[in-house]
């Protein structure tokens, strides 16, 4: 296929993981690649910057270990992820609690038995009620389960006593049974539901209040990077589904090893970084540093702006900004690897966590790495707002915590307000090809689809087969 007047059969703009795991499917299939970046560096927003010893994400997005392309892509192989302890840590009205976890529905409904002292054995009483709810957390039939989604779950509660430790197991255990169900639910019916946002969805779903604003609404709030959440509803339920079938993990070392691991893992020579494009087109790339190289195809794999830059009229979608703060402490607040949320919305910071507790190769050895992430705008006096609101959080005073970086970006989440096609097409035309998270759902996982879909396009123009895709088509987690 190659020819002396192209510098390569198809050139990638940009070293993302999008461009990259395209390019492993490429060269895979014997198709010459040439990916060019304008950083110093590959990975794109997934860059990990070492501080004194310490592993700091610039933009640090939360993983599930449900992702297939994960493990799809041959570049990756199976990489070492770090998982945070199941379910998440909701700091609701000065404490915090355990939720969200696809196993609680049973541990809280053994809280029940322990700690209710409802009378056992009457008819109708609190043991026929019990069972209700146990059948639920199975996923039997005639449970009061209403539609696919977690939005359009219900279950039969009437009838408890109104303890608030009753109640607290019970919300437990209907959250518990929702997510096991969701977790079963095929992409196809998710897509089928009716679409809005997902706030709204929230609203009108049949969980109770206490449940969407203490829990749901904080929890996808992280996941989307969406603090209004104001994202389609069906992405919200595919979000969740990824969570409710895997649970939340980083990669060990931070997030710029997948980048990382897919760029040592392509031919020597595959990746150029250093070179500025100024104009391109489907034979032909224009650069600052080489002139002009050919191609047979080009695939534009920057952020969305870049693109546009680029290839004018290609639709620029908004974005969410997400800034990264990362402070180092005497000794680790008591949380473990817990995921901690806010569940009243009463300060600037989203969700944190004691990252050298889930990952301890993020810190030296002894020292301890607290990881926190603010959505939308920052406020004025960032790291003192953000210090007040963790010594809440944790429970501990952070007067001697340091700040050893923050990184805002402006444009870091694509948003997928609805309508949202979580499949927006990779090909412009034949030869012009656009692959990122902009193309698809807003998160790695999406990025390295996005890729892959390209690659696939790419190749079916170009009339060769595909070697390693393996039988892997449209994953069932968006």
């Amino acid at each position: 296929m190659r020819s002396t007047a192209h510098h390569a059969d198809v050139i990638i703009i940009g070293a993302g993981i999008a461009g990259l795991s395209a390019a492993h499917l490429l060269t895979g299939a014997g198709v010459g690649v040439s990916v060019l970046e304008a950083a110093s560096t590959v990975g794109g927003r997934l860059a990990t910057h070492e501080v004194d010893g310490f592993r700091l994400d610039q933009l640090g997005p939360l993983l599930c270990t449900s992702w297939p392309e994960l493990t799809a892509i041959p570049g990756l192989g199976a990489p070492e992820l770090r998982e945070f302890a199941p379910g998440v840590l909701v700091h609701s009205e000065g404490r915090r609690h355990r939720t969200a976890d696809i196993r609680s529905a049973r541990g809280a409904l053994r809280a029940v038995r322990t700690r209710s002292s409802a009378p056992q054995g009457s008819p109708g009483g609190y043991e026929d009620h019990l069972r209700v709810v146990s059948r639920g957390s199975l996923g039997a039939k005639g449970t009061g389960f209403k539609g696919t989604g977690l939005i359009g779950t219900g279950l039969r509660t009437s009838g408890l006593r109104s303890s608030a430790t009753v109640s607290e197991a019970i919300d437990r255990a209907r959250l518990g049974a929702a997510l096991s169900r969701l977790a079963a639910t095929p992409t196809a019916r998710l897509l089928a539901r009716p679409e809005r946002t997902a706030l709204a969805a929230l609203r009108a779903g049949q969980m109770p209040a206490r449940t969407v604003d203490g829990v749901l609404r904080p929890l996808l709030s992280a996941l989307l990077g969406d603090p209004g959440l104001t994202t389609s509803s069906r992405c919200a339920d595919l979000v969740l589904r990824d969570y409710a079938r895997g649970g939340l993990c980083v990669p060990a070392g931070g997030s710029g090893t997948l980048p990382d691991l897919l760029a040592a893992a392509l031919p020597p020579g595959t990746v150029r970084t250093g070179v500025h494009v100024t104009a391109a087109d489907i034979t032909t790339v224009r650069t600052k540093e080489h002139g002009e190289l050919g191609c047979r195809s080009l695939l534009l794999a920057t952020g969305a702006g870049a693109a546009a830059e680029l290839l004018p009229g290609l639709r620029v979608p908004a974005f969410r900004p997400v800034t990264v703060l990362h402070h180092t402490a005497p000794a680790p607040p008591p949380t473990g690897r817990s995921l901690v949320l806010d569940g009243d919305r009463s300060g600037p910071v989203a969700y944190t966590a004691v990252m050298s507790e889930v990952d301890p190769s993020r810190a030296p050895e002894g020292r301890t790495l607290i990881t926190s992430t603010v959505l939308g705008t920052p406020p004025p006096d960032l790291d003192r707002s953000v210090r007040t609101h963790l010594a809440s959080l944790y429970g501990t005073p952070t007067d001697d915590w340091e700040l050893l970086a923050a990184h805002h970006d402006p444009e870091a989440v694509p948003a997928m307000e609805a309508p949202h096609d979580p499949r927006r097409p990779v090909r412009v035309l034949a030869g012009l090809y656009v692959c990122g998270d902009h193309r698809d759902t807003s998160s790695v996982q999406g990025a390295l689809h996005s890729g892959r879909r390209a690659a696939e396009a790419i190749l079916t123009d170009l009339g060769v087969a595909p070697a390693h895709l393996g039988g892997v088509g449209l994953p069932e987690a968006a």
